[in-house]
């Protein structure tokens, strides 16, 4: 019980945290406002995106927002609403509803806190780049094509598929054009990404969707419909929405969005300090606080939240050290909410495409994708994969094909590494010995040496080249250069010897390291050797073993 409470309190905010905050407290202030900006049209726009409405993407970015900047275990990560949240959540309110949403959220937190006291956090330095820049490509074409019914001005299409419900949307908008619409989310992405490059540090978002709503208030655009009627404040915590009788149903997608959680939120810390000097994340607390705000976010009504990468970046840039930055963008859009609410109602739909649209061209790094592909063919291959996947499938899937790809052609290089070649064992002899004891010694012996890893996927290759060994009486296997071996090895390397030795052929062992003789001895690979002392330390002695062999066998003169 006390290990399990010392275990909860690495995980709890710290006073270290706290004496952070107070450092730089104006440049932080400064930073979390510059964030909340940039945040706003974002939140509003996921939560269009999820189904629940901009409201559930408003109380996210507050509520879990505040949560996972307390608990979390970075000083600079922004939590909220993510695009690739929303690609998950969109099948889900499909077929639950937006209770249903609520409760995946829920559960998804909870798994979240789970693998966090499970210490999972570490195993994030696993994922290859290939699978984390293909993610990142599937990720920024759905949330494109997710937005195309907004920016179109037409009915959201029915369908599970994001590219069928892209296809929809055009085919319905061709048949009648919404050319208002269609000119706002052109100009709102347009004055986003070219704004972007030429004043870096104007929130060109927020500008662009504050130009757009005035051109719609002014002229009267009623094609270029708005977001609708917004609450006035937070709602009051409620489990309401949960039913005990779904969440066997639910729990499957749970797994997935707390997956993507997990995920996406180290990837961004990750980000996060490589942009910086000097700060490091806590992956096992940041998994900790991801997970709190995932649990208390949907009492709120919020979708579930991850940390995002673009928000986080924009607080790093904008001189955030520490927490404090992340807990001002989740109060700043407090306060739009309780005091904004009627202005940001008016927020045309098609504005909000446009912001998520642009946002979606920025997350495609094309130098990165380039050298990525560059790289070698199975980094290229991963890469198209994982984002082919992420596109036609969803993107837990995606990060499993990518994994398991990635794992298969690693372990494929590996294994082309290994090799086993024969090799001239009598500049391993000792003393001086004639030419006719060398050419008996080399006509009755061989001597393998097996260099690098024996494991499964290259044991039955050695098998095979190890069984067509003809017209020899004694083999000797040198295994000081064995890197690593699993039980397949071990097991191949059994099956080796015995058939050798139903030939009449005596095998040799030399070089056996400690850390093989556990796998060795588990399968008893090595028994029949030992039984007749025929295991040696090193190749010399086993030499001297494999000459007295055969002068028992009259193959050799007495000494």
């Amino acid at each position: 019980m006390r290990a399990a409470w010392g275990r909860v309190r690495s995980l709890l905010p710290v006073r270290a945290d706290l004496a952070a905050a107070l450092r730089t407290p104006r440049r932080d202030l400064t930073a979390g406002l510059t964030v909340a900006v940039v945040a706003l049209p974002l939140a509003l726009g996921f939560g269009v995106s999820s189904g629940l409405g901009a409201e559930a993407g408003l109380a996210t970015a507050v509520v879990a927002g505040a949560l996972a900047a307390l608990f979390g275990g970075s000083n600079l990560q922004v939590s909220g609403p993510t695009g690739a949240m929303t690609v998950v959540l969109v099948p889900i309110v499909a077929q639950h509803g937006p209770g249903g949403v609520l409760t995946v959220g829920l559960l998804a937190g909870l798994i979240v806190v789970g693998l966090a006291l499970a210490r999972a956090g570490r195993y994030m330095t696993y994922i290859p780049a290939s699978v984390v820049e293909g993610f990142t490509l599937g990720i920024a074409l759905v949330i494109g094509l997710q937005q195309l019914p907004h920016a179109l001005g037409v009915p959201e299409p029915e369908g599970e598929r994001v590219p069928v419900v892209a296809w929809r949307a055009v085919e319905a908008f061709v048949r009648a054009p919404n050319w208002t619409a269609a000119a706002i989310a052109a100009g709102v992405a347009a004055m986003m990404l070219v704004g972007a490059r030429i004043r870096p540090a104007v929130p060109f978002s927020i500008v662009a969707v504050v130009a757009a709503t005035a051109v719609a208030q002014v002229l009267h655009l009623d094609a270029a419909a708005p977001i609708g009627d917004l609450p006035a404040g937070l709602p009051a915590p409620s489990l309401g929405f949960l039913d005990l009788s779904a969440v066997g149903s639910l729990l499957a997608p749970a797994v997935a969005v707390a997956a993507l959680a997990a995920l996406e939120s180290l990837l961004s810390a990750q980000v996060a300090d490589g942009m910086t000097v000097g700060q490091r994340h806590d992956p096992d607390r940041e998994l900790f606080g991801q997970g709190l705000a995932n649990i208390v976010a949907p009492m709120f009504g919020g979708v579930p939240a991850t940390g995002a990468i673009a928000r986080t970046a924009v607080n790093v840039r904008s001189g955030a050290s520490s927490r404090l930055a992340a807990l001002t963008h989740a109060a700043v859009l407090a306060v739009i909410v309780f005091a904004a609410a009627p202005l940001v109602s008016r927020i045309p739909l098609a504005a909000l495409a446009g912001v998520l649209l642009a946002t979606a061209v920025r997350m495609v790094e094309v130098g990165s994708l380039r050298a990525m592909a560059r790289a070698t063919r199975s980094d290229g291959a991963v890469l198209v994969l994982t984002a082919l996947a992420t596109l036609a499938l969803d993107l837990v899937y995606a990060v499993i094909i990518g994994l398991v790809v990635a794992g298969a052609l690693a372990l494929r290089a590996v294994a082309a590494q290994a090799r086993m070649e024969q090799v001239d064992f009598r500049a391993d002899l000792p003393g001086e010995h004639s030419e006719e004891e060398h050419a008996l010694l080399a006509e009755h012996i061989v001597a393998y040496r097996i260099d690098g890893p024996l494991f499964f996927a290259v044991a039955h290759r050695f098998l095979l080249e190890l069984s067509e060994v003809a017209d020899v009486r004694v083999v000797i296997l040198r295994l000081s250069r064995v890197t690593t071996m699993d039980a397949t090895g071990a097991l191949v390397l059994k099956d080796a010897v015995e058939k050798l030795h139903r030939r009449g052929i005596a095998v040799m062992v030399s070089g056996t390291r400690p850390g093989q003789r556990r796998v060795l001895d588990s399968v008893g690979a090595l028994d029949p050797v030992r039984s007749e002392g025929r295991e040696y330390a090193t190749t010399p002695e086993a030499i001297a073993g494999a000459r007295s062999h055969l002068r028992g066998a009259g193959l050799l003169p007495a000494a």
